[in-house]
């Protein structure tokens, strides 16, 4: 697990930057996914992966035992996915309305504003 972690974060922000260089909105788009998920992996590595003792406080400590895992960043990742799923819907409503009006995914024609011809 000591390995895992990072190169599936390294593959997820590879895929991601590379989908976001691609000129199709649609894969722009996947690229944000990857990236976004890549990033939560990120800081949920970075907050510890303890499985070995729940993050509680007994009465008598004032700190948090060092082999419990830190559940900020886990409500931190919770709160940036529901985000990031708004954000996602919504951007995949406007990719969908770009190609309903401009006949294409392509980023340069869109960014042109060559429209379709219906005719």
């Amino acid at each position: 697990m000591d390995i895992a972690a990072p190169l599936l974060i390294g593959l997820l922000t590879a895929s991601g930057v590379y989908l976001l260089l691609r000129r199709s909105l649609l894969r722009m788009l996947f690229g944000l996914i990857l990236l976004s998920n890549a990033v939560n992996l990120l800081i949920l590595t970075a907050g510890g992966l303890t499985s070995g003792q729940p993050p509680l406080i007994s009465g008598t400590e004032t700190v948090m035992d060092a082999s419990a895992a830190n559940p900020l960043p886990q409500a931190l990742i919770l709160t940036a996915i529901v985000i990031g799923f708004g954000l996602i819907a919504f951007a995949l409503v406007l990719v969908y309305r770009t190609y309903k009006t401009m006949g294409t995914l392509d980023a340069d024609a869109v960014a042109a504003g060559t429209p379709r011809d219906d005719s």
